[in-house]
């Protein structure tokens, strides 16, 4: 007799809470195997999909998608069958997508119907993700109206997805292929406004659907509702004040805790120097003229950062309060900020200081586009030392930014602007960037913050310093 296990929804790391269910991606009557993914949810961190640790019969999921479960509240419940053959009767314990044991699933199985519409007892499906029906997403079963779903689980909530129902995909695909849509933000906004997809042309690379598309589609949609909506009622004399609330919760909610926590238990200062960056922008354009690959700025920052950090290790630490004692960290890892459309995040470069220039500009240009996709984990957002923060995109000269809590300090760079400068004893046009260094006065003074923000300067508008620590 076959066993229900309930699995629930596991801790995701570094305090998280609780999570968005975004996308399911099994429905009841699946078979799954050990460690496959089974639902995909964000956090206030990261898109994630969430690897089932038991092998069986999907018999009820719980919570639609948009719904938010606390850690610990049950996700679906398995019934696990006893043939020992099967290789899948017993968990992993995995809970973590790249954390698991095995090989990702290649394979989906459904009970197969009967002529009468009962599945038969024993009689597994064996349905290829590769050579499914014409239009079905690979890894996607596709849904049979026929077939009676597994069982409920003995004691399941009200309220989960129960064995009389066994829902269609949210979306069903043309039978000329899937939607060329990567970003499950895109999916769910073009979900909620009833967009379909299969409709639109996308705009990005090999016809990728943006954002921008479907908001596109959304603005050409409201000027036909409005004439509509002003002749179903007259406008009123005075339009009456209205309030939006915006709750913080997700990445705007974890960023504001964090911020909050710097703010109260950290004293910070701030100190600023102006820089020529001529030099410094001249040593890059003589790189990539060089051949190989193209050199970014930031990564020429990011190596000025490790090794002023090296000279001035007070700044590479973190104060722990309990015991009253400052933790000096004897490893880089690099966070740098980076805003999406998800809100502000921080990927983190790790052992930045044992990188040249090449191989951070391709860390960098790895992390940012995970960052915009929403796919970085968990892993690669935590465990940053010191962060290096590029305001000069938004066009902005300096900022005083707030530290990253635990870390100790956090360089701003502002643009990089023609301005006029003393040069050699004479009036120039020169390339001027400010620099700013907001630091911990619990873990150094301001000699210490001065001086590396001195070394940093001097890298800057002469890169030929950076010799003396290779």
């Amino acid at each position: 007799m076959a066993q229900v296990l309930e699995f629930r929804l596991p801790d995701l790391g570094e305090g998280l809470t609780e999570a968005e269910i975004v996308h399911w991606l099994v429905e009841i009557g699946d078979v799954v195997a050990v460690d496959q993914p089974v639902v995909e949810v964000e956090t206030a961190k990261a898109m994630v999909e969430v690897p089932c640790p038991y092998g069986g019969v999907v018999t009820a999921r719980f919570g639609e998608e948009g719904t938010e479960l606390p850690v610990g509240a049950p996700l679906l419940t398995v019934a696990v069958g006893p043939d020992p053959s099967d290789g899948e009767s017993e968990g992993s314990g995995n809970v973590l997508v790249g954390y698991g044991t095995g090989a990702p699933p290649t394979r989906r199985r459904r009970l197969r119907p009967t002529p009468g519409g009962t599945a038969a007892h024993g009689a597994v499906a064996h349905e290829d993700a590769a050579s499914g029906p014409a239009g079905t997403q690979p890894g996607l079963a596709v849904a049979n109206g026929s077939a009676a779903p597994a069982p409920a689980a003995p004691g399941a909530p009200p309220g989960a997805d129960g064995p009389a129902v066994a829902p269609a995909r949210g979306t069903a695909r043309p039978a000329e292929g899937p939607v060329p849509v990567i970003s499950p933000l895109v999916r769910r906004l073009a979900r909620d406004n009833g967009v379909d997809l299969r409709q639109l042309t996308g705009s990005g690379p090999d016809g990728l659907i943006l954002r921008a598309d479907v908001e596109q589609v959304l603005r050409a949609a409201a000027p036909a509702a409005a004439p509509l909506a002003s002749a179903a009622r007259p406008a009123p004399a005075q339009a009456a004040t209205t309030t939006t609330r915006i709750p913080l919760k997700g990445v705007r909610g974890a960023v504001a805790d964090k911020l909050s926590r710097s703010r109260r238990e950290i004293p910070d200062a701030t100190c600023w120097v102006d820089a020529d960056a001529t030099g410094l922008l001249a040593a890059r354009t003589a790189m990539n003229a060089a051949g190989g690959p193209k050199i970014s700025l930031l990564a020429l920052l990011a190596r000025i950062c490790t090794a002023a950090l090296a000279r001035y290790p007070e700044l590479n630490s973190t104060v722990d309060s309990e015991a009253r004692e400052i933790v000096r960290l004897d490893r880089v890892h690099l966070g740098f900020a980076a805003q999406t459309e998800r809100g502000l995040v921080v990927p983190v470069v790790r052992d930045a200081h044992e990188r040249d220039a090449e191989e951070l500009t391709a860390e960098f240009a790895r992390l940012t586009e995970a960052a915009r996709s929403g796919t970085l984990t968990p892993a690669e957002l935590t465990g940053g030392t010191f962060t290096l923060n590029n305001y000069g995109v938004f066009g902005v000269d300096g900022s005083t930014p707030i530290i990253n809590h635990p870390e100790a300090a956090m360089l701003g760079v502002g643009r990089i602007a023609a301005k006029p400068w003393v040069h050699q004893g004479e009036l120039a046009v020169r390339q001027v960037v400010q620099l700013s260094l907001t630091f911990d006065h619990r873990v150094c003074d301001g000699g210490i913050a001065g001086g590396f923000l001195r070394q940093v300067a001097d890298c800057v508008e002469q890169p030929a310093v950076l010799l003396r620590t290779l």
